[in-house]
């Protein structure tokens, strides 16, 4: 975690706002349960980790990664690992692949999500007085 951001949610909602184009551009795919009617959360704290996308429900953490992870295999590794003791399962793609193939990617994605048959979203409580 960057020095001064003590809460997990301070820095995600740093990072939502300084989103990249590829992650924009994903979670316009993403958001308002338009895959596969799973909800997503973008930048979402996994204990030290703050992860791209995150579907709670479906425990499953998709990862948009830059050139520099080519770098940091390891240290990308060893997320991985302490993602997944925690249940999930992580997709990770490039950048380039989420903006020239994007709905090759959302396909992979809808592969991963329609067979773990996800309960379907709970009606809209009405709010009191309507």
């Amino acid at each position: 975690m960057a020095k001064g951001d003590k809460r997990p949610t301070a820095r995600a909602r740093k990072l939502r706002q300084n989103a990249t184009p590829a992650e924009r551009l994903l979670w316009q795919h993403l958001r308002a349960r338009q895959c596969a009617g799973v909800r997503f959360n973008r930048q979402f704290p996994i204990g030290p980790f703050i992860c791209d996308f995150v579907s709670r429900a479906a425990k499953l953490v998709i990862k948009v990664d830059g050139g520099q992870h080519a770098l940091q295999a390891d240290a990308d590794a060893a997320r991985t690992r302490y993602i997944e003791s925690r249940g999930y399962r992580v997709l990770r793609f490039w950048n380039n692949d989420v903006i020239e193939r994007t709905e090759g990617v959302m396909t992979e994605i809808e592969r991963i999500l329609l067979p773990l048959d996800m309960p379907s979203p709970a009606p809209s409580r009405k709010r009191e007085g309507e």
